[in-house]
């Protein structure tokens, strides 16, 4: 299994028009994280679009570009690209000049978006929410098949005997599809036999062992085989020395980070008990290494997944604990899963 991070780059909104301190000394510290996980031996660090002032990356294909230069074998992914209010052209030229840089290491997971922000922000309508995300996956596989492109759809202009460049140092760019858990996403990522990244947030993994049959399910009767495909999982996570000690510095950017999104979503507000549930018996990977471990494979007991993606929750936890929780995940973590995963092979 591989094991990588995912990261939404959390921070402290300047609230300026220029001279933004906080956004800087984000990017800064994002830079020595994916650094630190490539030299750890991690698999996959991967940057999420968002476009609001609590969260620094608008742009996951810049940060990569900075991160390609810095490391040296880490693949590097978006989670998600939300490319139903992006250009795929734009998006497929940006991550290939991204795959020059890296020498072959940039990845797209697309998705729809978990946040809106972006439809009214690029002048799209919430109404073709779907529509836009499946016609505009169409085009950048195209894109990624084939370097003269003739297309036609109805939310972009036409595309007529075009090439598209500059084209990638892989064979293609790898592209997987960001889903949270509607069944009509795990239909479409299977019948086009297509990677699937599972952000398991909320709900007891065991929930979604369905939604993963169905995954496959799809896939086996559009002709695919279901043994080839490949399958992320995320949850969010922090590890300390002790159990005790890492439930206790992640719960208060928990808390904060949770109350902050479900006011906006109708969600009654987090507390301590619902946290040590949704810790021991829910998706939370936050604990000890060995908790870690024990619920990692869990989780690959249940879904057989090929990729595990630790998704960090920063808020109030310093620069230092997150740089410690990236080098646990790289150096206890990361090699006794990849022992016991191929053991079961």
């Amino acid at each position: 299994m591989e094991i990588g991070i995912s990261t939404f780059g959390e921070l402290q909104p300047d609230r300026v028009a220029g001279k933004a301190v906080n956004a800087h000394k984000r990017v800064q510290e994002l830079l020595e994280e994916v650094k630190l996980a490539d030299e750890v031996g991690l698999d996959v660090f991967a940057f999420g679009e968002h476009h609001r002032s609590d969260f620094v990356i608008s742009a996951p294909e810049i940060m990569m570009a900075a991160a390609a230069a810095i490391t040296k074998n880490i693949k590097l992914s978006s989670s998600v690209t939300v490319l139903s209010s992006a250009d795929p052209v734009r998006t497929f030229q940006n991550f290939t000049t991204v795959d020059l840089i890296s020498n072959g290491r940039a990845e797209i997971i697309a998705g729809r978006g978990s946040f809106t922000e972006s439809f009214p922000l690029f002048g799209y309508n919430l109404n073709d929410y779907d529509e836009l995300f499946t016609e505009k996956l169409a085009l950048l596989l195209q894109l990624n098949e084939e370097e003269i492109v003739t297309w036609k759809g109805k939310h972009r202009s036409s595309i007529v005997n075009r090439g598209v460049y500059p084209r990638p140092i892989q064979p293609s760019i790898p592209v997987w599809i960001g889903v949270g858990g509607t069944p009509a996403s795990a239909q479409r990522a299977g019948k086009m036999n297509l990677p699937m990244a599972v952000a398991i947030l909320g709900s007891p993994p065991e929930q979604f062992v369905p939604f993963i049959n169905l995954y496959r399910k799809s896939a086996k009767e559009a002709g695919h085989d279901p043994a080839k495909l490949q399958l992320a999982i995320s949850s969010q996570f922090y590890v300390a020395e002790n159990a005790q000690q890492a439930a206790d510095e992640f719960y208060p950017s928990y808390e904060q980070l949770m109350n902050r999104v479900g006011k906006d979503r109708g969600w009654s507000p987090m507390s301590r008990h619902q946290f040590d549930y949704l810790r021991t018996d829910g998706p939370l990977v936050v604990g000890s290494p060995q908790q870690a471990i024990d619920k990692i494979m869990h989780q690959y007991e249940l879904f057989k997944n090929t990729r595990f993606l630790a998704q960090l929750v920063t808020g109030s936890i310093s620069h230092k604990q997150v740089l410690k929780t990236i080098e646990l995940l790289g150096t206890q973590i990361a090699p006794v899963i990849r022992k016991e995963t191929r053991a079961k092979l």
